[in-house]
């Protein structure tokens, strides 16, 4: 039997698409392999969202060749869609795709073998369907990322997304609500709902459908007990949307709120369609509905023409805002972006100094978030077992330890401790 490994760089959106794809070579008889060992094919699902992404695509392809020259490699998701061309050429690719047609990923493949030949499937996006695409399972064996939404049409000056994953594509309910079924029945116990812009879901739909719309319809599958959203942008958050998703107790009480900067001035340059006021009322109409949630956000330094002063003021802004996690990354220029002409570079020792002073602020007040919730008693979906520990994440999308036959089981544990990832609990009742 032949085998397939796949390499998945960048975001939940690309696992969800390499878990579909792997799905359609073991229904043509493949059998899944690891990346690190002899296979016959190699998929690398590559991201293109900064240059350090682009560097690992292409250092993946080369790890794949060297472990087996005669293997057919096959590339696709975001650096391919911008590269499709000149990938075929620099790395002799089987079969080079963008962000289409990966549902013809095996019969692309077999079309080339029998030809002989390379074959670039890159086609034009921007006015693209939804790609059909289906999972019945994810990584682990509780939780599965559900995408239910392709593209966006935001254009921020820094982010090349747009135009390698072109305009709003929303799944259609049902389908999705098909999917969540299968993945009930086969065990997993919580969805993770992704997508490119996953706040614009239903945008270019006729029927009204809105992101509540997709969460009320999940939450009435037997077997799906969470329900946690990926990012989402600060103008969705608003008190009623709130207040709704306070009334659907399947919903996980974690939000990542995008920010990128906590300057106004900044993000009226990155074209950010909010200012840190309406980002501050989203915190707190969650917060009133959601006290003790988890707020975690995204925040970019070293943006053309940030200036010390503009850099504080996120500092401060971040600080005002509490966050349980923050992840923090360097401004990376991508070429076809409007920032990417801008002045004003900041000097990269600059943008790393920044980043590491956010860094340490958002260890910070994690370990204030963790420090909180000492004491409290949370639902456990325990995941993983080791050394007769089982290991989970609570609602809040917080790391816990227990001792226990806890796997595949939610269970009310009291946090206790504090790990170097998140809790050490204790089990209360086990029914």
């Amino acid at each position: 039997m032949k085998t397939v490994a796949f390499h998945t760089l960048g975001c939940k959106v690309n696992q969800y698409d390499s878990e579909a794809m792997l799905e359609l070579f073991e229904a043509a008889g493949y059998a899944p392999g690891k990346f690190n060992e002899k296979c016959d094919v190699y998929v690398i699902n590559t991201c293109t969202v900064t240059g350090t992404g682009d560097k690992k695509s292409l250092q993946a392809v080369r790890r794949a060749q060297r472990i087996n020259p005669a293997a057919a490699i096959i590339v696709c998701g975001c650096l391919a869609q911008r590269d499709g061309e000149k990938l075929l050429k620099e790395t002799g690719a089987t079969v080079v795709i963008g962000n289409a047609r990966r549902n013809e990923v095996v019969s692309l493949l077999h079309q080339a073998q029998a030809e002989n030949t390379q074959i670039c499937a890159v086609t034009d996006v921007t006015r693209a369907a939804y790609e059909p695409l289906f999972i019945t399972r994810h990584e682990g064996k509780t939780r599965a990322v559900l995408k239910i939404q392709e593209g966006c049409d935001r254009f921020c000056a820094y982010c090349i997304i747009p135009y390698v994953r072109g305009g709003i594509r929303s799944r259609a309910v049902e389908d999705v609500v098909r999917e969540a079924a299968c993945l009930a029945e086969s065990g997993y116990r919580e969805v993770v709902l992704t997508g490119i812009h996953l706040t614009s879901y239903g945008r270019d739909l006729k029927n009204g459908h809105t992101l509540l719309t997709v969460i009320e319809a999940l939450h009435a599958i037997p077997g799906i007990e969470r329900i946690r959203l990926g990012s989402l942008e600060p103008v969705i958050a608003n008190e009623a949307f709130a207040c709704a998703l306070s009334k659907l107790p399947k919903v996980c009480p974690q939000f990542h709120l995008a920010l990128q900067s906590g300057c106004d001035s900044v993000l009226k340059r990155m074209r950010r369609r909010y200012d840190t006021a309406a980002y501050r009322e989203s915190v707190h109409a969650l917060r009133r509905y959601f006290p003790d949630c988890a707020l975690t956000t995204d925040v970019l330094c070293g943006f053309p023409g940030e200036t010390q002063e503009e850099h504080a003021q996120t500092v401060a802004f971040c600080r005002e805002m509490g966050f349980a996690r923050m992840h923090v990354f360097p401004y990376s220029e991508r070429e076809g972006t409007l920032a990417a002409n801008m002045p004003g570079a900041v000097p990269r020792h600059v943008r790393e100094d920044r980043v590491r002073e956010l860094i340490a602020l958002g260890n910070q007040m994690a370990e204030d978030y963790r420090k909180s919730q000492l004491g409290t008693v949370r639902k456990v979906l325990f995941e993983t077992e080791k050394a007769g520990k089982c290991f989970g994440y609570t609602m809040e999308y917080m790391h816990c330890e227990a001792a226990g036959n806890l796997i595949g089981r939610t269970v009310d544990v009291k946090m206790t401790g504090l790990s170097e990832e998140g809790f050490v609990g204790e089990v209360c009742v086990i029914l």
